[in-house]
């Protein structure tokens, strides 16, 4: 039972928030193209987590806590800041990081979630070089933004959220290891997040 309340609540909370971050960014998508890189990768996030399938939960409050964060968080940020990269370069960033954001998606297919779960363990894609590529999509897309739009309200932001990932990680990795397939990946891919690091 706690497992349906906490999938329902990521679905109607994350809907509450995408709503005014898509709209402040579609009004000024015309002058700043850029910004529809961004609005791709957390639109997609959210639009995923409404269709997936359902996983096994912990209903640990503070997994909770991290995931919705961790992935609302960044819902909050606005395009009114400062650039302290040209376009190309922070564009660039961002495309690089929405393509490794949807081919881990593309690999996790209907498994992916807020909350860590088992959903089934992807060894495919992205998978084969690091253990979370997803996170490592969403931080270069975001730091890609984050220099093209800097304010100090973006850039708490996303200090909040990009905590949360670790944490997340840590959480997803505890959860995981119990499965002997996510062992084997752990074996076979020993970076969490950047490639030879």
């Amino acid at each position: 039972m706690m497992s349906k309340v906490i999938d329902y609540s990521e679905r109607f909370f994350l809907a509450l928030l995408i709503t005014p971050f898509f709209m402040a960014f579609a009004q000024i998508a015309t002058v700043q193209p850029y910004v529809v890189l961004l609005a791709i990768s957390e639109t997609l996030a959210v639009i995923l987590i409404l269709i997936r399938r359902p996983g096994e939960m912990p209903a640990s409050a503070y997994a909770t806590a991290i995931a919705f964060i961790g992935t609302g968080a960044p819902l909050l940020v606005r395009p009114d800041g400062v650039a302290y990269a040209p376009a190309i370069l922070t564009s660039a960033m961002m495309l690089a990081g929405l393509v490794v954001n949807i081919s881990a998606k593309l690999a996790l297919n209907r498994s992916f979630g807020l909350v860590a779960a088992n959903r089934g363990i992807k060894l495919g894609g992205p998978y084969r070089f690091v253990r979370h590529p997803m996170y490592l999509g969403y931080i270069i897309t975001q730091a890609g933004f984050l220099l093209a739009e800097f304010t100090m309200m973006n850039a708490a932001i996303y200090a909040v959220a990009w905590s949360c990932q670790v944490l997340r990680i840590r959480q997803e990795e505890a959860l995981l290891r119990n499965d002997p397939a996510y062992r084997e990946l752990m074996e076979r891919v020993p970076r969490k997040l950047i490639p030879g690091f």
